[in-house]
């Protein structure tokens, strides 16, 4: 006899390289101090790994994921050249933090999810909808608000480095709209 697998009832979707970047900016002074051995910085891996393993501990959570860019153009890049053509390339200490992470997410044994073609937010959207149609509520630990967009009575945000949960009320205290009316409001606005 077989039996189904068990649906999921709450899902966090962790926005690996939106927190990254962010951990990275919050422990700029202590940069030169945290370096492996060989000279590796580590200051970001430091803060991710810390907020991870607190998430991990915190939450109700049966499902946990975290969701990664790529380094790689996406299709966007196929249909408009210029997409993301003025955003600033990681900082050079920044960029030997990103396999480290993936290994932190590894050893606590997190799923890291990442896509060639896609970008992070592509695949937190996709896996919401997916977790919402089987039923689960929905997380998403990031700081990115072009994924408030996707902000619902199953679906929820939470910023990491504020510690503060995301509902549609935040939502529309921050654009005036209800989060299905956020990207209306981005596009207006030239983001």
């Amino acid at each position: 006899m077989t039996t189904s697998p068990k649906k999921p009832e709450h899902v966090y979707l962790i926005d690996g390289s939106g927190v990254l970047f962010r951990a990275f900016f919050a422990q700029m002074r202590d940069r030169d101090r945290m370096r492996r051995a060989d000279g590796t910085p580590t200051n970001a891996v430091f803060i991710f790994t810390k907020m991870l393993m607190k998430l991990v501990g915190d939450t109700d959570a049966d499902h946990i994921a975290v969701v990664f860019d790529t380094k790689r153009q996406t299709f966007r890049n196929d249909i408009y050249p210029e997409y993301k053509a003025n955003r600033d390339a990681p900082p050079e200490e920044l960029i030997p933090q990103f396999p480290l992470v993936r290994d932190a997410s590894r050893a606590l044994n997190v799923m890291s999810v990442e896509l060639e073609g896609y970008e992070a937010d592509d695949l937190i959207a996709t896996y919401a909808r997916q977790a919402k149609e089987m039923g689960a509520n929905v997380t998403i630990v990031s700081s990115d608000k072009d994924l408030m967009q996707l902000v619902d009575d199953k679906v929820k945000m939470m910023d990491p480095m504020k510690n503060t949960l995301i509902g549609a009320e935040q939502v529309v205290e921050k654009f005036g709209v209800m989060p299905d009316r956020v990207v209306d409001v981005q596009s207006l606005a030239g983001d």
